[in-house]
């Protein structure tokens, strides 16, 4: 085996004692007494031949955690709370104590140990920057943005300099830009350390390109000589320097590096063409990092032709005659002709078309003349080029850095027009695959789409929609928080991304719109790429952890000391929905007109309720309605914040009967020590009041999985109701026609659950047919479906309950809406094309192949066998059918929630 030297192990042991082992130790140390005694047996003989500088230069709280393992007694370490309450405390925000001119962290045991151990060192001085605006103005580079030391406080410009430097290639001179502190509020908002003020962190630096000029001539110069000594000609290089700021902060100093980007027009910077063939350009580095070179344009394209089945370019090598060489696009060496002519040579490239179009990604184009290092061919003032090769297209295109990319992919959208009207987005767009895609589909990440007809008028086309007011089933919506991605579907199934057109990129219009409680833009990200984003429009000072702390830790404990008011909050998946039980008590006690206010919880303006107050979800407003109502009524879990007072009533709907395994009987929640979301709900459970159960069989399911002890009344659930209500017939046909269904054509909900192996698993197994209209509802924990064409996606749908309302019959698995369309007295099939895997993985409270109310069947073959003769399951399962009717909703009469209002209210 061979030693590691010195130098490397320390190196080894700082990244370990720092990074992996460093977590290690914080999770063991929360586990329990068994787990800290391992810890502290195996890690001491290692420690002991850990350098004592290595230790020292630790993160403080890895630090004091190291030196207490090694000296404290192992007992008190086991059995006592020393090494937990430094855990803790490092886990919340710490005070940065200055004495002198050094700064100290405000930990555990600070009286007691040297006060060295608490100092702040590089490891603590973390640098946090963000680059908001680069732009050349008067032929300077203007660079914008914040930068701080975290923990650090800046709140004004007197003992706080920060100064930005460009670092060259070994001994060249750095560049000292001129920089100056500014106002930058939003820092602080953004800002991941809790109680600290970066309203000054912000700064502003300027360089001139004749400062990087001389230093690069300096560079060439000597590099030409070495070149010359070894018998070359001496070739113009590109010069990098590397962006840092140095900080000198209250006493600390610090050095980091200045990389973030902001999402936009910070992300493409442009260059400043300083002579003829030389450019500046700030860039970024795949990490993130700024950089600004001096770069000559060696290699230039002169021109493009597609003559059937070639492409050929053209590039200039300005200033060189060479009669040898090759091309590479990317890492395929190509040949290629070499001619001198009249300021340089002139390079021919063929490449066959019938290769190209079977290329999947975009290729760099390169020229590598004999003797000299290969040079990246810059588009320079050459035309970008789009050639349509039957329904693809090769391009010819440069990137952020102006350098030639050669591709060849399906035909894709290219927006060559943003224009905002009121609250309208109109983008513009060129297509010229006219067989291709007729909408344009956004897609959040979380799986949410809309599609949006295309208006065309020849190979263009125009798209206009309200991001405030986007249609679903019949209502209006903003789009949710977050990115929305822009794209075609292609009627081979291909999903086609839309990109932005170069030359429209420098007047793109990336400002916010602000449309009721939100703000929108459109942005161009990773250079071409348009997006969409949205955002809730909230005061400054619940933005960020730091407006999220005041709230949680300060405001609402203030808000528990209140009297209680005569409110009821109504909270449905945190805000998502309007629906569930919860929607059946509001309405049927808005019915009997009871007085006092009724306050519903919304995220992301979801949707609107006539007669209640709405606050959104996470803002000030919440956390006083959850402080100070007297009646909260959800559905599932309250926020981690959320501790219910004693005078308070916390009524627990659930969302159904369970079918799987749930809570404290998921094997997960049986580990020992018990996991974080073991203690989170056991938390959460001790603050219900009253639970609500479907059945006398639900009851001890439901006491046993949440650990429950407290009141339950079985009155069936109120959100089955109007499965049985006079008014059913009128409503199901006023849902169908919001869906868009045919009235005389039978319609089959395909309803199945979620599985925890296989999350991301968007396909749909039930096919659509003729022979009915199928709706598919997929679970929220489950990845959006790709919906079968001829089918209808509802899993966005508000309430499940009218989909049940509008179905003739049922098709799930493991999910509890099998449980309440039991109420209707329709054909339930059971699609468990994973029975044996599923009851093994997740667990089942039922054997289904003995207590379903229909046919258990694993493949899709059988369902759409089975659904041509729903009759004939009706008749076969009729007496199953009743016998779990019985069983599991046998209070599901229409009258549950009127139960549940009498007792809560009278």
């Amino acid at each position: 085996m061979t030693a590691v030297g010195s130098g490397g192990q320390d190196s080894f042991d700082a990244d370990v004692l720092s990074g992996p082992l460093g977590a290690r130790m914080d999770l063991a140390i929360k586990r329990g007494g068994a787990r800290r005694r391992e810890l502290v047996e195996l890690l001491r003989p290692y420690l002991a031949q850990v350098s004592p500088s290595v230790k020292r230069d630790l993160p403080v709280a890895r630090r004091l955690l190291v030196h207490l393992i090694e000296t404290r007694d192992v007992e008190e370490l086991v059995e006592g709370d020393t090494l937990s309450k430094v855990v803790s405390a490092a886990a919340e925000p710490s005070r940065r104590i200055r004495r002198g001119l050094r700064w100290y962290a405000d930990l555990p045991f600070a009286g007691e140990l040297p006060a060295e151990l608490f100092r702040l060192r590089k490891s603590d001085l973390v640098p946090v920057t963000q680059i908001d605006d680069i732009h050349w103005k008067d032929g300077r580079l203007h660079v914008h943005g914040h930068a701080y030391l975290a923990g650090l406080s800046v709140r004004s410009r007197r003992f706080n300099r920060a100064t930005v430097v460009l670092r060259g290639p070994r001994w060249l001179p750095p560049v000292r830009l001129r920089t100056r502190r500014a106002h930058a509020p939003h820092a602080t908002h953004t800002a991941r350390e809790v109680g600290c003020n970066y309203d000054w962190s912000g700064f502003t630096a300027t360089v001139s390109p004749a400062a990087l000029r001389w230093r690069a001539s300096l560079r060439a110069m000597v590099s030409g000589v070495r070149r010359l000594v070894r018998r070359r000609l001496a070739i113009p290089e590109t010069t990098t320097w590397r962006a840092e700021i140095v900080f000198w902060s209250r006493g600390a100093r610090a050095t980091g590096l200045l990389r973030g980007a902001a999402i936009g027009r910070t992300e493409r910077p442009t260059g400043l063409r300083v002579r003829e063939g030389w450019w500046v350009r700030p860039v970024w580095t795949s990490d993130r990092a700024l950089q600004v070179v001096l770069q000559p344009n060696r290699a230039e394209l002169a021109g493009v032709s597609l003559d059937d089945d070639r492409l050929e370019l053209r590039v200039l090598l300005p200033g060189r005659n060479v009669t040898k060489g090759h091309a590479r696009l990317g890492g395929h060496r190509i040949a290629a002709d070499f001619t001198p002519v009249a300021g340089g040579t002139q390079v021919l490239i063929g490449l066959a078309v019938h290769s190209l179009v079977n290329e999947k990604d975009g290729r760099r184009l390169w020229v590598e003349p004999k003797g000299d290092p290969a040079a990246s061919v810059m588009l320079s003032d050459a035309g970008e080029t789009r050639a349509v090769v039957g329904d693809r297209e090769i391009t010819v295109l440069g990137d952020r850095r102006d350098r030639v990319v050669v591709s060849a992919h399906r035909v894709r959208p290219v927006i060559r027009a943003v224009s905002w009207n009121g609250s309208t987005l109109e983008l513009r767009a060129h297509y010229p695959d006219v067989t291709g895609a007729t909408e344009l589909t956004l897609r959040h990440r979380s799986g949410l789409m809309y599609h949006l007809p295309l208006v065309r008028d020849g190979d263009d086309f125009s798209v206009r929609l309200e991001p405030g007011s986007m249609p679903r089933f019949g209502e209006t919506v903003p789009l949710s928080s977050g990115t929305w991605n822009l794209s075609v579907k292609h009627p081979s199934g291909e999903i086609v991304p839309v990109r932005m057109d170069h030359a429209a990129l420098r007047d793109l219009d990336e400002e916010q719109r602000t449309v009721g409680g939100h703000s929108f833009r459109l942005v161009s990200t990773r250079f071409d790429v348009p997006v969409i984003m949205s955002e809730e429009v909230r005061p400054a000072d619940e933005k960020g952890l730091a407006g999220t702390h005041q709230l949680r830790r300060v405001f609402y404990p203030a808000q528990r000391k209140e009297p209680l008011n005569d409110a009821t909050v109504y909270v449905v998946n945190d805000g998502r929905l309007y629906a569930d039980s919860v929607r059946a008590i509001f309405e049927e006690r808005v019915r009997r007109g009871h007085t006092g206010e009724h306050i519903w919880i919304v995220k992301d303006g979801a949707f609107t309720v006539d007669g209640a107050t709405l606050v959104r979800a996470g803002s000030r407003e919440h956390h006083a309605a959850l402080a100070r109502s007297r009646h909260i009524i959800t559905n599932s879990f309250l926020p981690t914040w959320f501790r219910a007072r004693e005078d308070q009533v916390v009524v627990q709907t659930w969302h159904g009967t369970p079918a799987k395994h749930i809570g404290n009987d998921q094997s997960h929640m049986q580990r020992d020590p018990r996991p974080p979301v073991w203690h989170r709900q056991a938390a959460e459970v001790r603050g219900w009041d009253l639970l609500i159960s479907q059945s006398p069989w639900a009851t001890p399911v439901l006491r046993r999985a949440f650990g429950y002890q407290g009141e339950i009344i079985e009155a069936g659930l109120p959100r089955n109701d109007m499965l049985s209500s006079s008014s059913a017939g009128a409503r199901a046909a006023e849902i169908r026609a919001r869906l868009g269904l045919d009235p005389d054509r039978p319609v089959i909900l395909y309803a199945p659950t979620w599985r925890d192996y296989d999350r991301k698993n968007a396909s749909v197994r039930l096919p659509a047919s003729d022979d009915y209209q199928l709706l598919v509802r997929a679970h929220p924990m489950q990845a959006m479906p790709n919906v079968p064409a001829g089918a209808v996606d509802v899993t966005t749908y508000p309430d499940t309950a009218d989909l049940l309302l509008v179905a003739d019959a049922l098709v799930t698995d493991y999910s509890s809406s099998m449980f309440d369309f039991a109420a209707t007295g329709k054909p339930i099939i059971v699609f468990a094309y994973d029975l044996d895997k599923y009851a093994s993985k997740r667990g089942l409270y039922l054997d289904l192949r003995e207590q379903a109310p229909g046919p258990v069947l694993s493949t899709a073959a059988e369902v759409v066998e089975a659904l041509r003769d729903l009759p004939a399951i009706t008749s076969a399962y009729a007496d199953r059918y009743e016998s779990f009717r019985a069983t599991f909703a046998p209070k599901d009469d229409g009258k549950a929630t009127a139960r549940v209002v009498d007792h809560l209210f009278g």
